[in-house]
C-alpha cells in the first residue's frame, strides 16, 4: 500500500497528538466492527511530516526526574513509549500512521525500519549514523561523524556470543542484525554512549497493530533545551543536530528526503 505523504508545516503539538489519536481510533473502529456495511473510515497509511513550536513530551512510562528545568517550555504527557524528549523549530518529526497488519512485520521490525530510513536519510547529507543497544534512536560519533567505521564497543567482561534465532525481514536490507553496533557480546555495554550524540529520538506507540508517534530529526536547532532534560532518559548525553556536526541543509530538505526514506523503508 502506498503511503499518503501530508507535509504539515509548523503546528502545535498538543492538536497533533490529538489527530494522531483520533485517526487511529477511526481505524481501530472499522477492524472492531467488522460491519460489512459500515463505510469506509479506513484512510489508509498516511506520513505526517511536521515541525513543532518549543515542547516537552513525556512518555507513558517516562520519570519526572529526567525533566530538570522546564521552565517556560510546556511539558506534555504522552502515551508512546520512552522517557521526555524535545522537540522545537529546525528538527524534523516524522509520524508514520502504518497499519502493521496490512503491511505484513512487527514491532521489531517497524522500529528498525524507522531507524535504518534515518541512517539512509544521514547518508544522503554524508553522515554516519549508528545504533546503539536498547537505546532506540540513531547517534552520531562526535569526534568524525562522517568517519565510516564502525563504533568501538566500551571495555567490558568478556561474555558468551547468544546463539542467533528467529526470523526477519526476506529483505536482507531491513534484516535487524544479531548483534546492533557499539555491541561487544551478552553482557551491556557500560558506557553506550561514549563518544557518541544521539541526533534522532524515537518513540510509537501501537493501537491494534496501528501505529502513531513516530520519529524527530535534528537539523538545526536551538539544542539549549536539551540541557535542560535528561534526553531520553539519559543523563548527560549529548544531542547534536546536523548544523552542528558541520551540515549545511535547510529544514525542507531534510524534511523532503527523510520522508521519501520514510516511504520507501515502511513500504510492506
Amino acid at each position: 500500500m502506498q503511503v499518503e505523504v501530508r507535509n504539515l508545516g509548523r503546528v502545535d503539538y498538543l492538536p497533533t497528538y490529538e489527530a494522531m489519536q483520533a485517526f487511529t481510533a477511526a481505524r481501530n473502529l472499522e477492524y472492531s466492527s467488522g460491519n460489512p456495511l459500515q463505510p469506509n473510515i479506513h484512510a489508509g497509511d498516511q506520513l505526517w511530516i511536521c515541525e513543532h513550536p518549543p515542547v516537552y513530551t513525556q512518555g507513558l512510562a517516562g520519570k519526572i526526574e529526567h525533566v530538570l528545568n522546564p521552565g517556560d517550555i510546556p511539558v506534555v504527557q504522552t502515551n508512546r513509549g520512552g522517557q521526555v524528549t524535545f522537540h522545537g523549530p529546525g528538527q524534523v518529526v516524522a509520524y508514520p500512521l502504518v497499519d502493521l497488519k496490512q503491511a505484513g512485520y512487527y514491532v521489531k521490525e517497524y522500529v528498525y525500519r524507522i531507524e535504518e530510513a534515518v541512517i539512509r536519510t544521514l547518508a544522503h547529507f554524508g553522515v554516519t549514523g549508528h545504533r546503539v543497544p536498547g537505546a532506540p534512536g540513531i547517534y552520531v560519533r562526535l569526534d568524525d561523524p562522517f568517519s565510516h567505521a564502525r563504533l568501538r564497543p566500551s571495555p567490558q567482561p568478556p561474555s558468551p556470543q547468544p546463539s542467533p534465532g528467529g526470523r526477519g525481514s526476506n529483505n536482507p536490507a531491513l534484516r535487524p542484525p544479531l548483534l546492533a553496533e557499539g555491541g561487544g557480546g551478552g553482557e551491556p555495554d557500560p558506557d553506550p554512549f561514549h563518544s557518541l550524540g544521539k541526533i534522532a529520538a524515537l518513540g510509537i506507540k501501537v493501537s491494534r497493530h496501528c501505529t502513531y508517534h513516530g520519529v524527530a530529526l535534528n537539523v538545526a536547532m536551538d539544542l539549549e533545551p536539551f540541557s535542560r532534560i535528561n534526553p531520553c532518559g539519559y543523563a548527560g548525553l549529548e544531542t547534536v543536530d546536523l548544523r552542528t556536526i558541520g551540515v549545511s541543509v535547510t529544514w525542507q530538505e531534510a524534511a523532503d528526503v527523510l520522508g521519501q526514506k520514510l516511504s520507501s523503508y515502511l513500504a510492506p
